[in-house]
């Protein structure tokens, strides 16, 4: 199955709007207890995550996995530090790469491949506001030749 296939749980819409994403990465999550079962349960926010590497080891910050409902009192903490699962390479090659300026680990999306969670991380390089609002823009004209197109073929 192709990088970022799967049942899709979550999207980080933001993530395009703030970032030039230029490289993604598919990785593993490690997971306690009833985490997996909040994740297909779709009770993931992914909006204000980040990924940062310490030590070695890439970790996934601030994702929001809800306390499962039927859980009890081994239930998880919600935005527990998560560490990812990459290749050494993979580990290695991204240190290098987020130590320029500007760039950032960003998960994209959260999925459920083969039985298993992954996370889709981007290396982003950060916009600047004029750049979002060209964005916007770009944006905006391809909806009105898209509408124009459709009300022509009417």
């Amino acid at each position: 199955m192709p990088k970022g296939q799967g049942k899709v749980i979550a999207t980080n819409k933001k993530a395009s709007h703030d970032y030039f994403i230029e490289d993604t990465y598919e990785a593993g999550i490690v997971l306690q207890g009833t985490e997996i079962k909040s994740i297909r349960a779709g009770r993931v926010n992914i909006k204000d995550a980040h990924a940062r590497i310490d030590r070695g080891e890439v970790k996934l910050i601030n994702l929001h996995i809800a306390e499962y409902a039927q859980g009890n009192r081994f239930n998880h903490d919600p935005t527990r530090t998560r560490k990812l699962l990459l290749h050494r390479k993979e580990i290695d090659k991204l240190i290098g790469l987020t130590q320029q300026q500007g760039y950032a680990l960003v998960p994209l999306k959260i999925y459920i491949k083969n039985g298993y969670a992954k996370v889709l991380i981007g290396l982003g390089k950060g916009k600047k506001k004029y750049d979002k609002r060209e964005d916007l823009k770009r944006k905006q004209m391809k909806r009105d030749v898209d509408r124009a197109i459709k009300d022509h073929m009417r």
